[in-house]
């Protein structure tokens, strides 16, 4: 667990959480937040979230988003809530940064527990596995 509350993503390598999309996390006891990169022509394919629900907020570049039957390009300024379990599905074609946060945290997407898990008096009993 991280000894400060505090946390910066610059000079740090992003985990590579898919081929292409590279993040850099930071989670406490019940929201993750992260800032995500994608490589030009990256696709996540479609999928879903049982347990966490879904924000991002789009701050360079741009994605063609599709949640449930809904397809729209979005860039910087442009945000987006994905509730848990509806699919959707994201490519890049030129790359993308953006911010998301998930709750409750979703252990997959932590690259390393013990720097990146900020924790309470939860202790992290709220996580979920994926």
């Amino acid at each position: 667990m991280a000894d400060s509350p505090f946390r910066s993503f610059n000079g740090e390598e992003p985990f590579p959480i898919f081929p292409g999309v590279g993040l850099h996390p930071i989670a406490g006891d019940q929201v993750f937040l992260g800032r995500v990169t994608y490589a030009p022509e990256t696709t996540v394919k479609r999928h879903s979230h049982e347990h966490t629900e879904q924000a991002m907020l789009v701050i360079e570049g741009s994605l063609r988003m599709t949640i449930g039957t809904e397809t729209r390009d979005i860039g910087p300024g442009d945000a987006c809530i994905i509730n848990r379990g509806i699919e959707h599905e994201l490519y890049s074609a030129d790359g993308v940064t953006f911010i998301e946060a998930l709750s409750p945290v979703p252990l997959d997407h932590i690259g390393d527990r013990e720097r990146d898990l900020v924790l309470g008096d939860l202790n992290g009993s709220l996580h979920v596995e994926r």
